[in-house]
């Protein structure tokens, strides 16, 4: 660590930082925007996403928070944290011995609760029987994000099939053909928006005779990614005032999760 204060558990290790750090570099060193080390930006960054905190609620020990805030909307808007889930999703992939690219991905959404802030483009989602905004997410086969957007909590899943499908193939070259989805995902509405973009949707069914909690084949990986966002209480509900905003820091903690598991194969290469 270079700074003097206490480290907190979100902040970023010396091997992570390695790895992240010629994607945040946005200018010279010597720009009169760059008045706080680039590192404690984005120390600042992951502060507010893992332990949702008001960007104004930012540690006395960190920079300003009109520091962190302005810095992080200059990474999301130059998109540095897409490029980095893509690069560290091929990474991780060929280190457990897949192609790059995946041929087979996961769709699923997770209805999140509005806020004060979120209420005014809230919707009701009468399944989950909660008013917020709705995320949609498609993961590879290892949990790894692909892409993802949100919309209204009352936006059918099966509408948001191309939109999704699209940003997938947009992500992966093209590469994939298959994507598994669940049993909200039935019709030829969704299916032919996926052909569309050259993916075939296969539907995991619950079994007949269900009796309390199944595991779906395939279908518990995007859980588990669902799950790993809940670790970040910035993303337990909806606090943000634009969707794009709640999209863009599901993007920076799904890269975090992968910056990590990235470090520890370096360190024991």
């Amino acid at each position: 660590m270079t700074q003097a204060r206490k480290p907190y558990p979100s902040d970023v290790s010396d091997e992570e930082w390695s790895l992240v750090v010629p994607y945040l570099v946005l200018m010279r060193e010597d720009a009169e925007q760059r008045r706080h080390d680039l590192r404690e930006l984005f120390n600042g960054l992951r502060y507010v996403i893992r332990y949702g905190i008001a960007w104004r609620a930012m540690p006395n020990d960190l920079p300003p928070w009109s520091a962190v805030y302005q810095q992080s909307r200059r990474w999301m808007d130059a998109g540095c944290f897409e490029t980095l889930a893509c690069d560290l999703r091929a990474v991780l992939r060929m280190a457990s011995g897949r192609q790059p690219e995946p041929t087979a991905a996961i769709l699923d959404s997770r209805t999140l609760r509005s806020t004060p802030e979120s209420g005014p483009r809230a919707g009701y989602d009468g399944a989950k029987r909660k008013r917020g905004s709705k995320l949609h997410m498609a993961v590879d086969t290892l949990g790894h994000l692909l892409a993802l957007h949100v919309t209204p909590a009352s936006r059918d899943d099966r509408a948001e099939v191309g939109r999704l499908a699209a940003a997938i193939q947009e992500a992966t070259d093209e590469s994939v053909e298959l994507a598994y989805v669940d049993q909200g995902y039935t019709g030829e509405k969704p299916a032919g928006a996926a052909r569309t973009h050259g993916i075939a949707l296969e539907v995991v069914r619950l079994p007949e005779a269900k009796r309390g909690f199944v595991l779906l084949p395939r279908r518990w990986v995007v859980e588990r990614s669902f799950a790993w966002a809940t670790r970040c209480r910035r993303l337990v509900k909806d606090y943000e005032r634009y969707a794009s905003t709640l999209a863009s820091l599901h993007v920076v903690a799904f890269a975090c999760f992968m910056l990590r598991n990235a470090a520890i194969l370096a360190q024991g290469a």
